[in-house]
């Protein structure tokens, strides 16, 4: 039933619109898409306040020589790589922790490379136009805790610089800084909330959006669940039923073999509960095609294995019908070992004999073993795909399980059936 719900659930995040931009988590599919908008608009915002920037900077006398060009090429190199990767949703994160430290360091340095220059209280310089922009950067760029101290250090480093190339005066200065920094502060502080609350907005719908879709897949697979529940329980009322009362009531050789042809029916209609197989026709095989179609399905099961082989020369006389049930039974013994034992010590020997013909399958693994009598009822893995499909055309099958492994051995005869 695990495999079941997981196929449920992958089929409901199916349902759900998929781009190349969601399929890195089904279950962060809106904060992806939030990231990636905030990401495109964070682009276009830096660009014009960056082209702002850049026209203003052109025109700047505020640098010694030899500063203006380096700083030039700092900021706005790692600006346009920062804005390149946000609009192509590539590195972007990178590229906007890149831009804020280069900023920062910018900052820093704007005393040196502006030394014995009197700042104006009225004209702010061209790196101003970045502040925000370098506290933007950081909603992209680091977790909220450095996004917090980003927003407040960016402006204050500012205002510090600004204050120390005036010699900390005069008072209009002051008020010009404490402005701008106020300004810088509200501004960045609103755009850091709003980041934050979309992000919260979009973490707790994708929360949502998966709880829905795993209450969808647990109502479907119990659905499904209770559907097999009623299937079983119906071919048991009907099919085993009419069997039994057929053959309590048989009182001649041609109502018996009815009675038996009956049994057959309904045991292999249970043993086809969980699989789509027929009987398969009667046109006759012999052992080394039986072993083959072993070693294909297991083949198709992702295990390879090479069956042994103890087969006496004898013409091809197993029934077809008889030769795809014990086919079909030692699939599902593997298929068991391969799921519950890891596959461990998984060996297939497979017996013919030519008189009487017969075949004796067993299928061994070397894992934990499990507890035959207490597999559940409605579990047909065991009861319905190894034990009824091999009743069903009159053969024996037995499984011995312990700690040091299970054995499952099917074995037919000519003339049981």
């Amino acid at each position: 039933m695990t495999e079941a719900r997981q196929s449920i659930l992958d089929e409901a995040w199916g349902l759900i619109p998929q781009t190349h931009e969601t399929t890195a988590g089904t279950g962060s599919f809106t904060r992806t898409r939030v990231e990636r908008i905030i990401a495109i608009a964070i682009g276009f915002g830096s660009l014009a306040l960056g082209l702002q920037a850049f026209l203003s900077a052109l025109g700047s006398t505020d640098e010694n020589p030899g500063w203006h060009l380096p700083l030039l090429i700092a900021i706005f190199g790692s600006l346009t790589l920062m804005i390149v990767a946000c609009l192509v949703g590539r590195g972007a994160k990178i590229a906007a922790g890149l831009f804020a430290m280069v900023y920062l360091a910018c900052l820093a340095l704007w005393p040196i490379a502006t030394a014995g220059a009197t700042p104006s209280p009225t004209h702010a310089p061209w790196i101003w136009f970045l502040v925000n922009i370098a506290t933007l950067a950081t909603v992209l760029a680091f977790p909220l805790p450095l996004q917090i101290f980003w927003t407040v250090l960016i402006p204050v480093v500012y205002g510090v610089v600004r204050l120390s190339m005036g010699g900390f005066g005069p008072e209009d200065l002051w008020i010009a800084v404490a402005l701008d920094v106020s300004f810088a502060l509200i501004l960045g502080g609103v755009l850091l909330s709003l980041g934050w609350v979309f992000r919260s907005v979009a973490n707790n719908v994708d929360i949502t959006r998966a709880y829905a879709v795993e209450s969808y897949a647990a109502a479907a697979s119990a659905d499904a669940a209770e559907k097999e529940r009623v299937a079983v329980a119906a071919l048991m009322h009907d099919s085993v039923l009419a069997a039994l009362i057929a053959a309590e009531r048989a009182d001649s050789p041609r109502q018996r073999t009815l009675a038996i042809a009956m049994a057959r029916e309904a045991l292999t209609r249970l043993a086809n509960t969980e699989q789509d197989s027929g009987e398969g026709t009667d046109e006759p095989t012999d052992a080394s095609a039986i072993a083959d179609a072993i070693e294909r399905a297991a083949g198709d099961l992702g295990f390879s294995i090479v069956a042994e082989r103890t087969i006496e020369p004898c013409p091809a006389a197993i029934p077809g019908r008889v030769a795809r049930a014990l086919v079909l039974a030692a699939t599902q013994a593997i298929a068991n070992a391969i799921e519950h034992a890891e596959a461990s010590g998984l060996t297939v020997s497979i017996r013919g004999v030519a008189n009487p013909v017969g075949v004796r399958i067993d299928v061994r693994d070397t894992g934990g073993g499990f507890a035959v009598d207490e597999v559940a009822d409605d579990r047909l893995g065991i009861r319905g795909s190894i034990i009824a499909r091999v009743a069903a055309v009159g053969g024996t099958s037995r499984i011995d399980s312990g700690r040091v492994g299970t054995t499952v051995r099917l074995e037919w005869r000519e003339g049981e059936s």
